[in-house]
């Protein structure tokens, strides 16, 4: 297969490259970081009004109708710049399942205020601190409310509408929630990428309408992680290369016994390593993409590769990134610490390494079957 994107693809790529260089620079994502924002709401407004919310909306609801090819281009150029905004949360995740789950009405309702950026989003399924489960979930849907508690909720305390999976007679559902009316109570928590939001939700007879069917919403989440997954995928492939690009500049400014540092084996070492794993990354990332825009069969083994591939390039780059800056890669002052705390913020995001790398297994044997 010879995939690559088309030209207009990347002018669209390349524009969304510029108005993040201009509007989300460092110090935007630090303002985040240092608790002075919420989140970067110039940023979010900018994407909204360059209709980046809407890339993947058709246009009978309100978006762009351009489709997930773009909108891969776009979560690369997110990642890069470490956009703090939960763009992720609403159009990966929250948006996806409205289309692949949602009534007309909810499609209707919900579609065009998520375009335009009015309306944010999160899931919400973490319960225990251990992987989940389809046994590990205790929220409880009856009689139109949900009684429960979600302790890790990305973008939580920031959403205004919920997708929340519980368990109701049939089995496990998901349930749309109004994240502002009564019985929903959010409590902002740490995390290790303080420019991201999260937040543990209580929901005491808050009301909720379902999403899709009685019963399926354990398969409803596989599916949604399959599509979402290549998504953050390139988030983390962009977040991987700007690493790396740091990594080099440095290695070629900083000068030691009068030699700039990249001249020596043990970094051009390091650095080849961290080239190889972001292209191996972006080849599987490439390949999914293909796989998420065409409908293909291959889309879960496909997404749980591009995963993989895209979290340890993520991880290794912006943990090496450091290792090349030496003790000053270290300090507050420099950027490599916001890179690392994305790379593990990201790795945790629809599950862990290991849940993909278990799905990644298992899509091997079934297309070897």
């Amino acid at each position: 297969m010879n995939f690559d994107f088309s030209d207009d693809q990347k002018l669209l790529q390349e524009q969304v490259r510029r108005f993040l260089q201009e509007r989300c620079d460092s110090s935007v994502v630090r303002t985040v970081l240092d608790g002075k924002a919420a989140y970067a709401e110039s940023v979010w407004q900018g994407l909204a009004e360059m209709g980046l919310m809407g890339t993947g909306i058709p246009e009978s609801y309100g978006g762009a109708g351009a489709g997930h090819l773009e909108l891969c281009l776009v979560a690369r150029e997110l990642g890069a710049a470490l956009a703090p905004t939960p763009f992720g949360s609403t159009v990966y995740l929250v948006a996806e399942a409205l289309q692949l789950f949602g009534s007309e009405a909810q499609k209707a309702r919900l579609l065009p205020e998520i375009a335009a950026g009015r309306c944010k989003g999160a899931l919400a399924v973490v319960e225990t601190r251990e992987q989940t489960t389809p046994e590990s979930i205790a929220t409880r849907y009856a009689g139109g409310k949900l009684e429960g508690r979600k302790l890790i909720v990305p973008d939580g305390g920031l959403a205004d509408v919920l997708v929340v999976l519980a368990r109701d007679d049939a089995g496990l559902g998901m349930y749309l929630v109004d994240a502002g009316a009564g019985g929903v109570e959010r409590e902002n928590v740490p995390s290790i990428d303080p420019t991201r939001n999260t937040a543990a939700i209580t929901f005491t007879g808050a009301a909720a309408e379902p999403l899709g069917k009685p019963g399926a919403g354990w398969e409803q989440l596989d599916a949604l992680y399959d599509r979402a997954a290549v998504l953050v995928a390139f988030e983390q492939l962009g977040g991987a290369e700007r690493a790396l690009e740091m990594g080099v500049a440095y290695a070629k400014e900083r000068f030691a016994f009068g030699r700039p540092i990249g001249s020596f084996q043990a970094i051009k070492h390091m650095l080849a390593d961290m080239y190889v794993t972001a292209k191996l990354a972006e080849s599987n990332c490439y390949y999914a993409a293909w796989a998420l825009a065409s409908g293909a069969p291959e889309l879960p083994l496909a997404s749980a590769t591009a995963r993989v591939a895209a979290t340890q390039a993520f991880q290794q780059c912006s943990k090496d990134n450091i290792q090349v800056h030496g003790g000053m890669g270290f300090t507050w002052e420099f950027d490599c610490h916001l890179y690392y705390r994305r790379s593990n913020f990201l790795a945790l995001e629809l599950g862990g390494l290991s849940v993909w790398e278990d799905r990644l297994v298992n899509g091997l044997q079934s297309a070897a079957a």
